[in-house]
């Protein structure tokens, strides 16, 4: 496949609920994937784009998510008594355990194909942290990656606090989900 110039088109979603940010991000994602799939069908020298990538950045109502790898009893209240205070449940198709968004938080959804940078689910999360990491620089603050754990922590005294948590989900090498960066949050 010839490698394209990586363009992205970057979105802002308002007062985002978790459903429609997920719809849009599942739109964007299918869409891309069907014009990598229809690209094949067209001679090489006929394409001019295979695909338009996609920022979509967000600050949502609060909603507790459910990685794939989630477990139950890591949900310290249930789903009831998340709705009776206004927080929404959902169980998503990306990686990781739970994960809380909400007003203070900035979410950035990366809708990619990776097939234009690299084929390399490990090297994406890593370039992602690193993105955290370099943006906390310019603030004065030093981020740092954990052994064993995804995300980006800071260290408070003897313990690390993390400020941005990381889940990704690709499908046919595009990605979707991405970060939950904490900037303000309660």
């Amino acid at each position: 496949m010839k490698k394209e110039a990586f363009k992205i088109q970057y979105h802002f979603l308002k007062d985002a609920g978790y459903k429609n940010a997920w719809d849009y991000q599942t739109l964007l994602h299918n869409e891309i994937k069907l014009r990598k799939f229809n690209s094949l069908k067209i001679p090489a020298n006929k394409v001019t784009t295979l695909c338009l990538n996609h920022l979509i950045f967000c600050e949502h109502t609060p909603v507790i998510t459910m990685g794939k790898s989630g477990k139950d009893k890591n949900l310290v209240n249930d789903e009831n008594i998340l709705a009776d205070n206004g927080i929404e449940f959902f169980r998503i198709n990306r990686g990781g355990d739970i994960t809380y968004h909400g007003p203070g938080q900035i979410t950035g959804y990366l809708i990619f194909d990776l097939e234009l940078l690299y084929r390399d689910v490990h090297r994406f999360v890593r370039t992602i942290e690193q993105c955290i990491i370099d943006l906390l620089l310019t603030y004065g603050l030093t981020g740092f990656r954990l052994d064993g754990l995804t995300g980006v922590w800071l260290k408070h005294g003897d313990m690390y606090r993390k400020i941005c948590a990381i889940g990704v989900h690709l499908s046919r090498w595009v990605s979707m989900h991405g970060f939950a960066f904490n900037v303000n949050t309660n």
